[in-house]
C-alpha cells in the first residue's frame, strides 16, 4: 500500500495528507487458521489455558471426563485468544467473550475501541478430532465448519435425513461408500457454516435451505430460507488435508469479494498463508 507523507507547512495550508492506516475495511481479506492439535504440545496448551482462558471456559475445560477431549477443548480456545490477540490487539487474557443465547461467542470490543485495525471483529470456531478451525472477518458475519470423513462414529445416513428433498436425491445419486459420504459432509459443512454465520446453528431446520454444488467442489446455487436473499452469501469449500472438509459462509454482500487467507498451524507467529480468492455469490435458487 502507498502512504503519502505530509510535507512542510505552508501558507496557505494544502490538502491534509493521507496518514498511515490500516487497510479500509471492505479490502480486508478473510483469515481462517486451520490448527490440528498436534501443532500445540500437551503440556504447553495447559500452560496457555491456565494463564487465558476465562471462568468459563475453565469450567467447561474440567468438565470434560477424557483427556483427548480436554486437550481438543484446550487447544481450540488457546487458538481463538492468540488470533484475537493478532487481530485486534487485545492480550490473550484480557479479551472478553460474550456469549449468545444459542452460546455463539462474541468479542466485546474495549470503551476505546480495537486497539489493531477496524471497528468491528467477528470470528467463528469448529473442531472435530484433532483438528480446529478459526475464522475471522473485520465486518459483516462468518461461520465456520470442519469434519473428518472418517468418523467414527458414521452417522452418515441420519445426517442426510435432516437436508432438502432435493440435496437428498443429490447425494442418493453417488455410490454408496465414501463417495456418498463425501457428498453428505460437503453439504453438512455448508449448512453448519451457514447457520452458525447466521447465529442460528441447530434452531434453523437443515430443509429449510439448500445448496447445489459442483461435481468437485464450490457452490453453485443456493436456496436461503426464508427473509434471506443468495446474493447476500460467499461460500467457500476446502480439504486443509486429507480427508478433512470444511467449509466457510461470509455474509458479504456490501463488499466486492475478498481475499481469503488461510493459515496452517497454531499462530505463534506470522507465517505467510495461503490466499484464496472468494468466489461471488451463487445463483439464486427457486
Amino acid at each position: 500500500m502507498t502512504t503519502t507523507l505530509p510535507g512542510p507547512a505552508t501558507h496557505p495550508a494544502p490538502a491534509a495528507p493521507a496518514s498511515p492506516a490500516a487497510p479500509a475495511e471492505d479490502t480486508e481479506p478473510v483469515k481462517l487458521w486451520f490448527c490440528p492439535n498436534d501443532d500445540l504440545a500437551p503440556g504447553i496448551a495447559a500452560t496457555l489455558a491456565a494463564h487465558w482462558l476465562d471462568e468459563h471456559e475453565q469450567e467447561v475445560a474440567g468438565r470434560f471426563l477424557f483427556e483427548r477431549d480436554r486437550r481438543q477443548y484446550l487447544v481450540a480456545h488457546t487458538l481463538v485468544r492468540r488470533v484475537l490477540t493478532l487481530e485486534a490487539g487485545i492480550p490473550e487474557a484480557e479479551a472478553v467473550l460474550w456469549r449468545s443465547a444459542r452460546g455463539r461467542p462474541f468479542l466485546r470490543k474495549p470503551p476505546g475501541g480495537l486497539p489493531r485495525g477496524g471497528r468491528d471483529l467477528d470470528f467463528n470456531l469448529s473442531h472435530v478430532h484433532g483438528h480446529n478451525l478459526l475464522g475471522v472477518v473485520r465486518r459483516q458475519r462468518i461461520g465456520v465448519d470442519i469434519e473428518r470423513l472418517d468418523r467414527a462414529d458414521q452417522g452418515f445416513g441420519t445426517i442426510a435425513e435432516t437436508f432438502a428433498a432435493d440435496e437428498r436425491a443429490w447425494v442418493a445419486q453417488a455410490a454408496p461408500g465414501r463417495p456418498r459420504d463425501r457428498r453428505v459432509l460437503r453439504l453438512w459443512t455448508l449448512k453448519e457454516a451457514y447457520s452458525k454465520a447466521r447465529g442460528l446453528g441447530l434452531g434453523l431446520p437443515f430443509d429449510s435451505f439448500s445448496f447445489t454444488l459442483a461435481e468437485e467442489r464450490g457452490v453453485t446455487a443456493f436456496r436461503p430460507p426464508e427473509g434471506d436473499r443468495a446474493a447476500r452469501w460467499r461460500f467457500v469449500e476446502l480439504e486443509p488435508v486429507p480427508d478433512v472438509l470444511a467449509a466457510v459462509a461470509v455474509l458479504a454482500d456490501t463488499a466486492p469479494p475478498p481475499v481469503l487467507h488461510l493459515h496452517h498451524g497454531f499462530p505463534w507467529g506470522r507465517a505467510a498463508p495461503r490466499h484464496i480468492t472468494l468466489p461471488p455469490a451463487p445463483a439464486h435458487r427457486p
